[in-house]
This record gives structure tokens, C-alpha cells and sequence, in this order.
């Protein structure tokens, strides 16, 4: 059997890329009166999930030889670390999480088929491991190679059947094309056959880098909420999700800019319609696909949650911190303070609808 005590040190060993906990202890310190471990609604303890979080291993960079350096994300200007596992488990006792579900961003989509597979071959074993290892700590959304996506069914059913993994982490395009491509309707047809979840995770869009350059860090800024919402709206406006109606997805960065102005997809096709396929008929209005859609808390504010809730549901909202990337330290924090939330609908943000969602027990 595996100790804790060993496989920290084989952990440390293999691979597992976090990143540091210091810009989170120096964010504690500034805020002493942040949450801890346990947290409790009304005396009821909840055992809090963050879905959004990331991390890397040496692994598959070293499948990348003089490329490695995609790798090791800078965060603050700083480059971060390879460190060990207790160093996870601080921060998220820090943050009050109790469990992180791991992805990793897609940085194999433009790599070619045989080297994309080996690299998602690696990542979803040491995920399994480590998920394995920690199951009270950890579970993970496996990777696809979905520039070839007769392989990325054959992975997802693998990562699902076998390894225990509760989904997959995709991007928001692969290589200029829409996930609405029929080229990709096998793996949503295996996905909602397995139950499984898809986390859409932006990478930004890179045909405006010109105007979205500057001061502000808008690539990432403008550019990475715009690509979840362009994502959303192809899979809605071209009949995917009416095609596979049983399709689970959480869309990070509380889905973009799609819930902040939803009713404009409402009239796009009555004030426009040359600019809509009269071949495609909708089955709802395109808002009413939000309600069967999932999206992080990673809104920053309780006016923002209280608007993203007002639009899609409170039970479609999980928790989510971007993790180790600091854009929310506090994740909890700002769920406790939404006054437009009641007590049940905290823990459901909180943990409970993730738990539901991906089936993970206690």
C-alpha cells in the first residue's frame, strides 16, 4: 500500500507540477479573516470542489524537449515551481477547499497525432495516479487529443472506464475549428454516452492578438472569456446541443460574456435573420440551453454571481478558482458573502452540485 509519506516523495519523484503557495500565504496575510477548513452552512458541514484547477507534470514536458518551456506558466512575472504535494494541500486548506479537480490546459492540439497521444497518454495515467493516491484531495478531467478525434473517443472511454477520471478538459476550438464541426460529434456522442464531463477551459483567441495587445494583459483578459462564449454559442446556434441533449459542461470563467448579455442571442436571428441558416431550427430559445449548462464561480464578486445565477440558475453554478493562477485566492469567500443566495444554494455552489455532477462520493 501507498504511504502519504511515500508518495510525497515519489510525487516529488515523477513530477507533479504546482505551483507555489506564496502569493497565496501573502494574500492570507493581508486578509486574515478568510475561510478555513471545514466549512459548515448552518452547522452542516460541506465539503467544498473547486473544478478549476490546473497543474503539469515533468513527464509529458519532457516529451516536449526544447519545448518544455510551455510547461512552466508565469504567474506575476515569476516563474513557478515544481513542488511537492504537501505544498497543494496547504494551499487548499488555505483557500478552504477540500478537493481541487485537476485539468491541464491543451498545449498538444497543433502537435502532431503521434506526439499529441503521447503526451495525453502521460498526463491521464499520472492523473489516475494521483487521483488514486488522494481521492479524498483530488479528482481530474482526463486530456483528448482532439485534433484526431478518433483518438480522443478511444481516450475519453479509457479515462472514464478505466481510470476514474470524471471527464475531459478541452479548449475552446481546436486548430480554427468550432467545436460544432461535425468532425467532432463522435466525441460528444461518446461523452454523453459515458456521463462524462466536459470543462471548457479557453485559451484566448489568437486572430486578435493585434488589438488585443498593450498594457492590461487582454489577450488574457478579453480574449479568454470571449473565446468561452464564441464556443457556446457555435455548440448552441448550430444545433449541437440539441443533437446530444444529455451533454454535461461546465464553461469556465462563468461562461464568459454569453450569461452578462444572453437575451441579445435571443433576437440575433428575428432582427437578422440573412445572417442565420434557415436550415437549423432550434428546439428552445438560444437562453434556455444556458439552464442545461454548468459555469465556474470564477465571476470575482457577489453582484456577479447574484447576475450569473438570476440568468442560468443557481444549480448550474460550481465552484471555481483558476488555481494556481491567482485570480481568486478566496474562492469560498465570495460565495459566503452572495446575500441574493440562501443557505442551500451556498453548499450547492460550494461542492454539492459538483459532488452530483461528477459523482463524487462524501
Amino acid at each position: 500500500m501507498t504511504s502519504r509519506r511515500n508518495f510525497l516523495t515519489g510525487a516529488a519523484a515523477t513530477g507533479v507540477v504546482f505551483c507555489s503557495c506564496g502569493m497565496l500565504d501573502a494574500a492570507r496575510a493581508q486578509s486574515p479573516g478568510g475561510r478555513r477548513l471545514p466549512v459548515a452552512i448552518d452547522g452542516k458541514r460541506v465539503k467544498t470542489i473547486d473544478v478549476h484547477a490546473h497543474c503539469h507534470f515533468r513527464e509529458a514536458a519532457a516529451l516536449l524537449g526544447a519545448d518544455a518551456s510551455v510547461l512552466t506558466p508565469r504567474v506575476n512575472g515569476a516563474e513557478e515551481a515544481f513542488i511537492e504535494i504537501a505544498q497543494r494541500f496547504k494551499a487548499m486548506d488555505a483557500q478552504a477547499v477540500d478537493m481541487e479537480v485537476l485539468s491541464i490546459n491543451p498545449f498538444w492540439y497543433g502537435r502532431d497525432r503521434d506526439l499529441a497521444a503521447q503526451i495525453v497518454k502521460v498526463q491521464n495515467e499520472k492523473l489516475a495516479e494521483l487521483c488514486a493516491a488522494h481521492p479524498d484531495r483530488f479528482a481530474a478531467f482526463a486530456s483528448l487529443t482532439l485534433q484526431a478525434p478518433d483518438l480522443a473517443v478511444q481516450e475519453l472511454e479509457t479515462a472514464v472506464r478505466r481510470q476514474g477520471l470524471k471527464g475531459a478538459a478541452i479548449g475552446g476550438m481546436v486548430n480554427g475549428v468550432e467545436f460544432s464541426d461535425p468532425k467532432f460529434h463522435p466525441v460528444w456522442a461518446k461523452a454523453e454516452e459515458l456521463g462524462a464531463v466536459l470543462f471548457i477551459h479557453p485559451q484566448g483567441v489568437p486572430e486578435l492578438s493585434r488589438r488585443l495587445g498593450g498594457n492590461g494583459w487582454l489577450t488574457n483578459a478579453i480574449g479568454n472569456p470571449l473565446e468561452t462564449t464564441i464556443a457556446l454559442s457555435h455548440l448552441i446556434f448550430e444545433g449541437t446541443l440539441d443533437r446530444f441533449p444529455g451533454l454535461k459542461i461546465i464553461a469556465a470563467h462563468g461562461g464568459g460574456y454569453l450569461p452578462s448579455y444572453a437575451d441579445r442571442s435571443d433576437h440575433a436571428c428575428l432582427v437578422g435573420p440573412a445572417g442565420c441558416n434557415p436550415n437549423i431550427t432550434l428546439k428552445k430559445k438560444p437562453t434556455e440551453y444556458l439552464k442545461q449548462l454548468y459555469f465556474d464561480s470564477l465571476v470575482f464578486s457577489p453582484e456577479a454571481i447574484r447576475h450569473l445565477a438570476a440568468q442560468v440558475g443557481p444549480d448550474q453554478i460550481v465552484l471555481g478558482s483558476d488555481y494556481p493562477y491567482p485570480w481568486q485566492l478566496h474562492p469560498v469567500d465570495h460565495i459566503f458573502a452572495c446575500d441574493s443566495l440562501n443557505e442551500q444554494q451556498k453548499a450547492a455552489v460550494l461542492g454539492e452540485t459538483a459532488a452530483r455532477l461528477l459523482k463524487i462520493n462524501g
